[in-house]
C-alpha cells in the first residue's frame, strides 16, 4: 500500500525501507575490468545443477523510451552517469558523486527510475553523506541543467553566476531592516556584479551552491533557471530537531538576528488559497517539491514552528505545509498587534519595530498548530 505524505515524512526513507527492493548480493568493482566504466547494473538469477544460485548480468537493454533518455541527460550534470543497463522499474547501486563512496569506495547510492519513466530518485546510504533527490522527465524548469552552458555537478560558483560581495547601498538597505553584515556574510548574501541594485540570495545544499534567487529593492523577484528546489538555509537544519519555517529570505535573516539559525525559508511565494483537493502523489507535488528534496533533514525534526506571513496567502501556506509535514508536530507563531487595527505582518517587520528580543519572545511563545480551514 503506498505511503501517504505524512507517512513519508514521519517514516524516514532509510536503508531498511529500500532494502527489500535492492539486490541481495554485493558486487565488488573488482569483478569488472578497470578500463571499463560500469556505472549501473542489475542482475537476474537462476539455479545451477548443484542447486547454487548464479547471478547473471543483463546489459542488453537500451534507453529506447524518450522519457528515460531525458532523465539520463538530466542526471549527467549532477554527476550520475547511467549506462544502458539502468532500466525503469529496477533499483541500482551506484557510486555517489558527492562522497565517492568514502574510503571503501562503496556503491552507496541507491538509484531508481519508476516503471513508467516519469521520474528518477536516489539516496546515498552513507551516514556522513545522505545525498538524495529527484528528477522529473517533464519538468521544463530543469532544462538548464542539460544545456551546453550548465556547469557539471558541484561546479556552480559565484563567479559563474556573476556575483560579488554586497556594496554600500545594499548593506545600508539591510541595515535599515536591522540585519547585520555578520548575518549577511554568514548566509553568503551577494549582489549582481553587472547590476549592483540586485540582491542575490545564494542557495546551498551540503555546502555546494545549487542556485540563486534575485530580488530588487522594489521587491521584484526571480530565480536562476535550473535552481534546485530546496529550502533557503537548507544546511542550517542539517542537525536540528526543531526548526522554524518562514516565507521569505529576509525573514530567515531576521530570525538569525534574534538568535535562531535553525530557520529556513520556502523558496517561492505563498499560494493564493488552500487547495480543496486531496494531496497529490509526491512525484506530482511539484509546488512543494522543496519539501521532498529536503526530506532527509525534515524526517529528523520533532517540532516545526511555522512563522509565515500574517495575511491570507501566508495562512494558506502554513496550512499546506502542515498538511504535508504533519500537523501533530507543527506549531505556529502569532504575530502581535501593531496598532488598534492592524497586526505585524512578518518576522522582519517585528524586528524593525520591536527589536530582536521581542522577536525571540514571540517565537518562544508559539502555539500548537490549529487549522483555520
Amino acid at each position: 500500500m503506498p505511503l501517504c505524505h505524512s507517512q513519508w515524512l514521519s517514516h524516514p526513507l532509510t536503508k531498511s525501507l529500500f532494502s527489500k527492493f535492492l539486490p541481495t548480493t554485493t558486487y565488488a568493482s573488482s569483478f569488472f575490468p578497470q578500463r571499463v566504466p560500469i556505472f549501473c547494473f542489475h542482475s537476474s538469477s537462476h539455479s545451477t545443477k548443484d542447486g547454487a544460485v548464479e547471478h547473471v548480468f543483463d546489459n542488453n537493454n537500451n534507453f529506447d523510451e524518450p522519457k528515460v533518455k531525458i532523465l539520463k541527460q538530466k542526471m549527467e550534470p549532477l554527476g550520475i552517469n547511467l549506462d544502458n543497463s539502468c532500466l525503469p522499474g529496477k533499483y541500482h547501486n551506484l557510486f555517489c558523486p558527492k562522497c565517492k563512496g568514502g574510503q571503501l569506495k562503496e556503491r552507496s547510492l541507491s538509484f531508481h527510475i519508476i516503471s513508467d519513466g516519469e521520474f528518477a530518485m536516489w539516496r546515498c546510504f552513507r551516514p556522513t553523506c545522505g545525498w538524495a533527490g529527484q528528477v522529473f522527465a517533464d519538468d521544463k524548469e530543469l532544462d538548464s541543467k542539460v544545456n551546453g552552458n550548465a556547469k557539471p555537478f558541484g561546479q556552480m560558483d559565484e563567479e559563474s553566476l556573476g556575483l560579488e560581495p554586497l556594496g554600500p547601498k545594499l548593506i545600508a538597505y539591510f541595515k535599515e531592516r536591522l540585519i547585520s553584515e555578520k548575518t549577511l556574510s554568514r548566509n553568503a548574501v551577494r549582489q549582481q556584479s553587472d547590476n549592483k541594485n540586485v540582491i542575490a540570495f545564494t542557495y546551498k545544499q551540503n555546502g555546494l551552491l545549487v542556485g540563486c534567487k534575485y530580488r530588487t529593492i522594489e521587491k521584484r523577484f526571480w530565480q536562476r533557471k535550473g535552481t534546485e528546489k530546496v529550502l533557503y538555509g537548507h544546511d542550517d537544519i542539517s542537525h536540528a530537531t526543531e526548526i522554524i519555517i518562514v516565507e521569505g529570505e529576509i525573514d530567515k535573516l531576521s530570525l538569525e538576528e534574534a538568535g535562531y539559525q535553525n530557520c529556513v525559508s520556502v523558496p517561492v511565494g505563498a499560494p493564493g488559497k488552500v487547495s480543496s483537493k486531496d494531496l497529490p502523489p509526491i512525484e506530482k507535488d511539484t509546488a512543494y517539491r522543496y519539501l521532498w528534496n529536503c526530506k532527509a533533514y525534515l524526517d529528523k525534526v520533532v517540532r516545526i514552528i511555522l512563522a509565515t506571513d500574517n495575511d491570507p496567502p501566508g495562512q494558506a501556506l502554513a496550512e499546506e505545509l502542515a498538511r504535508r509535514l504533519g500537523r501533530q508536530r507543527c506549531w505556529q507563531v502569532r504575530w502581535p498587534k501593531k496598532d488598534e487595527n492592524t497586526f505585524f505582518k512578518d518576522a522582519n517587520e517585528v524586528l524593525k519595530y520591536m527589536g530582536a528580543d521581542a522577536l525571540k519572545r514571540i517565537v518562544e511563545n508559539a502555539e500548537p498548530y490549529t487549522s483555520a480551514y
